[in-house]
């Protein structure tokens, strides 16, 4: 009689059916549980407990807890049942409604291995290196146990492949964020920034969520070979705005802008009558440009060369030549600066010759010079 109950109750479930049990007894390589409606006892190896490796079953499960299962086979004195198979079907149903909303949901990171995290959701979810942060990351070990905010980019069930990003959600969030800051921002701001990258032609400031350019000629009013002379990343810096571009989302920023300029208090520094030394920049047909101060460069007009006679500057100067200049006029609104070479040098003698009288007049008068001519008529 008792068997024949056993093999009515046997008869009575088949593979892939559904079954509900609650946890009696857990053991080292496998967790029993009693199944609802079945004197059977059920069996969930170690293996069937979840989409991930488990050491311990103790670490997935606890007695008393219920569980929704799957029956995966049918013995004559108990049923093997999986956890981890009616979990997934749960959780593939999720996943795909996640997955056609676009949906971002947070999740704790269950290991790290190579090549990228690994995420429990029910079925076993992978992150891929590359799409963990939007910046390279050379070591993950810090993210296990770390919850994590994520997006699912791709998903095949067959393949039993759900492939998450984190960068994705950065990315999102970034984009959003640069477009309220577009609309906030306009030509003419002067705000706080940090040095994000720096290439050969300047550096990218992140101005709160949206990176603008200093192009390498707006990093300092001195001249800049490589902008790594003058700025570092993550260097707080000052930024003026010069243009705000909506429809390419560009933004140009200047450094030199919030700095005071190579002419500011210029009349102080260099005042009429001072005396500098300077450095001859330029050349051009009327004169000599010499730069004074860095950025600051004064004109030596052809007549300020020299007390000769001159028919180009460059008889008497060369670029790169040190000079000693006075100060003639100096104009900080207009930033003009006139100087002079000449008026530090001594007048040369051969430009103040004194005419005299042949030897032999010496001691005569006019007059008698005159009158001698006059007799020479007669």
């Amino acid at each position: 009689m008792t068997e024949d109950m056993s093999q009515v109750e046997v008869k009575t479930f088949s593979e892939n059916d559904k079954v509900k049990g609650t946890v009696t007894k857990i053991e080292e390589k496998q967790v029993l549980v009693s199944i609802d409606g079945s004197k059977l006892d059920g069996i969930i190896p170690i293996s069937e407990l979840s989409s991930l490796h488990v050491e311990h079953a103790s670490d997935v499960v606890k007695v008393g807890d219920e569980l929704e299962l799957v029956v995966t086979k049918v013995e004559e004195d108990a049923l093997v049942v999986s956890k981890r198979k009616a979990d997934a079907e749960k959780a593939w149903e999720e996943m795909k409604r996640r997955f056609e909303n676009g949906d971002v949901f947070d999740a704790v990171v269950n290991d790290v291995v190579k090549g990228g995290l690994v995420v429990d959701l029910g079925v076993r979810g992978f992150v891929p290196a590359s799409l963990v942060e939007d910046h390279y990351v050379e070591d993950f070990s810090d993210y296990k146990g770390k919850t994590i905010s994520f997006k699912i980019v791709e998903l095949d069930q067959e393949k039993n492949r759900l492939i998450l990003s984190h960068r994705a959600v950065i990315e999102t969030e970034k984009e959003q964020k640069k477009k309220q800051v577009l609309k906030n921002i306009s030509a003419g701001q002067i705000l706080e920034g940090v040095v994000q990258r720096i290439t050969n032609f300047g550096a990218f400031v992140d101005i709160g969520g949206v990176d603008g350019l200093v192009h390498i000629s707006q990093l300092s009013h001195n001249h800049v070979s490589m902008p790594s002379d003058v700025v570092h990343e993550g260097e707080k810096v000052q930024v003026k705005v010069l243009s705000v571009d909506l429809d390419n989302e560009r933004i140009s920023l200047s450094i030199k802008e919030t700095q005071p300029g190579p002419w500011t208090n210029i009349e102080e520094k260099a005042a009429v009558d001072s005396i500098l030394t300077g450095v001859v920049k330029r050349i051009v047909s009327f004169g000599a440009f010499v730069e004074v101060y860095p950025g600051v460069e004064g004109l030596v007009h052809i007549s300020q060369i020299s007390h000769k006679h001159i028919g180009t500057p460059h008889e008497v100067l060369k670029e790169g030549q040190q000079v000693q200049v006075k100060v003639l006029d100096v104009n900080e609104k207009e930033q003009r600066l006139s100087l002079s070479i000449k008026e530090l040098e001594e007048k040369d003698a051969d430009n103040h010759i004194e005419y005299e009288l042949p030897e032999e007049t010496k001691g005569f008068q006019f007059g008698e010079v005159i009158g001698d001519k006059l007799k020479n008529l007669k």
